[in-house]
């Protein structure tokens, strides 16, 4: 069994995502590139973003700190902490309305 503070980790995501000219930082929580199930803690500052991208199977963001918009197409859905938001299974973005951290969690078939 593994035990780990995910608010600890956002927040020191966030610290380090303030650092990068990106405005990111990223950690696996949980998986790997051999496991089905891959969960990874993001930081955005205000304003970056992750650029439109596939989804690489199915996947779910769980807002952790801030609020973040994700948008695919047309359609997009705002996020706050403690939303849990399904991505679609089509070509998508994820921007920062202000200093957040969330939780991604893909399952690869």
């Amino acid at each position: 069994m593994e035990k780990s503070s995910l608010t600890a980790l956002a927040r020191e995501l966030l610290a380090s995502a303030k650092t990068k000219s990106s405005g990111r930082s990223a950690r696996t929580v949980y998986g790997g590139h051999e496991r089905v199930l891959r969960q990874t803690m993001v930081a955005l500052t205000a304003g970056s973003s992750l650029d439109e991208h596939d989804n690489p199977g199915e996947a779910t963001v769980h807002v952790i700190a801030g609020k973040l918009v994700l948008r695919a197409g047309d359609v997009s859905w705002e996020g706050s902490p403690g939303d849990h938001l399904v991505v679609p299974l089509a070509r998508h973005s994820v921007e920062a309305l202000e200093d957040s951290a969330f939780l991604l969690t893909v399952a690869k078939p």
